[in-house]
């Protein structure tokens, strides 16, 4: 029974990979850092284990991996936000961006790193944004750490294919998650009809193509587009 590990399991993309994962029969572990009443009904629901942990905290994430068998597919979903223009955007958002958003992913693959080598095999899928191909408005910090995520991936493919380990990542486009939670209906309806295949994309349209990344054995570094062709 394959062992996955998922970051940010308690909601949106996360949560739908927990749900498509379990149901596929493997041993789910997801960490969540504050949805505690979300997290403890995703894990009734799906019979996955949760695990409290904020992937920002490098000695959080490796106590949380010394309770867990070793990986054979990590998600790394676990991911913030902050909108405003970058003027108003205060050091320490900016800071705790990088930290969660890219730091995390630097955690999570370390501490996942003894057994991947010890088996050389594994998967890892990190998750970019269509942001941090084309930039936004509003997003730059947010759209940097994706941007940074997209590098790390490829540069890990390099670093790590020669183990026998995959490093991939998707980039989602509009995913009516709680990250939209915030955003007017006629900004989403806009970006919708903008959209080659006429609608915003669902948390569950990325868990497929997550999974279809973890079984894809001769693909890495490849970063796919989850966005319904907006950012062709």
């Amino acid at each position: 029974m394959p062992v996955t590990v998922i970051t940010g399991g308690s909601r949106g993309i996360g949560r739908a990979a927990v749900e498509l994962y379990t149901a596929r029969g493997d041993r789910v572990y997801f960490l969540y850092e504050k949805e505690h009443e979300a997290a403890r009904e995703v894990a009734q629901r799906t019979g996955a284990t949760a695990i409290c942990c904020d992937v920002a905290d490098g000695a959080a994430v490796r106590a949380a991996f010394a309770s867990i068998p070793e990986v054979d597919n990590l998600i790394l979903c676990a991911g913030i936000c902050r909108y405003g223009l970058m003027q108003q955007l205060s050091e320490e958002d900016w800071d705790r961006l990088f930290d969660v958003n890219v730091k995390g992913i630097y955690h999570c693959v370390n501490a996942a790193m003894p057994g991947f080598l010890r088996r050389q095999r594994g998967s890892v899928v990190t998750v970019s944004s269509m942001w941090g191909r084309v930039g936004a408005s509003c997003e730059a910090a947010y759209s940097a750490t994706k941007g940074a995520v997209i590098a790390l991936t490829k540069a890990l493919a390099k670093e790590l294919g020669p183990s026998g380990i995959r490093v991939n990542c998707v980039a989602p486009g509009v995913i009516l998650t709680d990250m939209c939670a915030g955003v007017d209906r006629e900004i989403l309806a806009a970006m919708a009809e903008d959209t080659p295949v006429g609608r915003n994309g669902r948390p569950e349209d990325v868990a497929k193509a997550i999974a279809f990344l973890t079984d894809a054995e001769f693909v890495t570094g490849h970063v796919l587009n989850v966005d319904g062709g907006y950012a062709i």
